[in-house]
């Protein structure tokens, strides 16, 4: 068994090395299981094992009837470990849903400041946009995760770093699948609705401090959701610790 996944770990850097080498995007075809077998010297099952390895974490795509492609290269696998992690920790009464939360905030708080003044027109009109958004969705008694979403990728897309892009993303898909698994409350969509005001009139008025700190404001009120949501778990523990 121990040889067979050796086996599987060689053919899958053998693929990564020929996608590198041939220099191969997204979507682009890979050669068949076939000619696999001929350029990396190796049995079908090694390939098809290699194969499914890669699919599992987006570099490859298996179109079956079609043939096998260069996959999204997205960070869905990370998301998908982060979620299980986080909501195994938070079952064991650990603070996993805190520091998913500490994460954002560091990168969100630390980045906003750099976007007030330069964020394009465009990129305004959408925010201004998404708050509109929330408001009516704020009245109707909830705020979509869609819409919450769209602002923060809206945020910092000016800066033109993809994989920022995508690292914020993941650590937002994943603090908000793990409180819809664990059915963790949310923040009053009214106060939602404003602490997303408060950054965007911040950077309207391009002051980076005040963004920055609206941004902490935000992050804080989901905190104290938190905190609060946590405490009738906490009540009903504390009479088997004392015991």
């Amino acid at each position: 068994m121990a040889a067979r996944r050796m086996m599987s770990d060689e053919v899958q850097e053998q693929i990564k090395k020929l996608i590198l080498r041939r220099r191969l995007a997204p979507g682009d075809p890979l050669p068949t299981e076939s000619e696999m077998m001929s350029l990396f010297g190796v049995s079908r099952n090694s390939v098809r094992e290699a194969l499914k390895a890669l699919q599992a974490v987006s570099i490859v795509d298996i179109r079956h009837g079609f043939g096998t492609y260069v996959g999204s290269l997205s960070l869905d696998s990370f998301v998908d470990g982060m979620v299980f992690r986080a909501a195994v920790r938070h079952r064991r009464g650990e603070a996993s849903l805190y520091e998913l939360l500490e994460v954002r905030e560091a990168l969100e708080a630390g980045l906003i400041g750099s976007v007030a003044g330069q964020l394009p027109q465009g990129d305004l009109e959408t925010l201004r946009g998404l708050v509109s958004t929330m408001e009516r969705e704020a009245a109707i008694g909830r705020v979509t995760a869609a819409t919450d979403r769209a602002f923060h990728l809206a945020l910092y897309r000016s800066l033109g770093n993809h994989l920022l892009s995508e690292v914020l993303d993941a650590f937002w898909a994943a603090f908000h699948r793990v409180r819809e698994e664990l059915k963790e409350d949310r923040q009053d969509p009214r106060v939602t609705c404003d602490r997303h005001q408060d950054v965007l009139a911040a950077l309207e008025a391009t002051d980076g401090p005040r963004a920055a700190e609206a941004m902490r404001h935000h992050f804080a009120g989901i905190r104290q959701v938190l905190s609060e949501s946590t405490k009738p778990e906490a009540a009903a523990k504390a009479p088997e610790r004392s015991g």
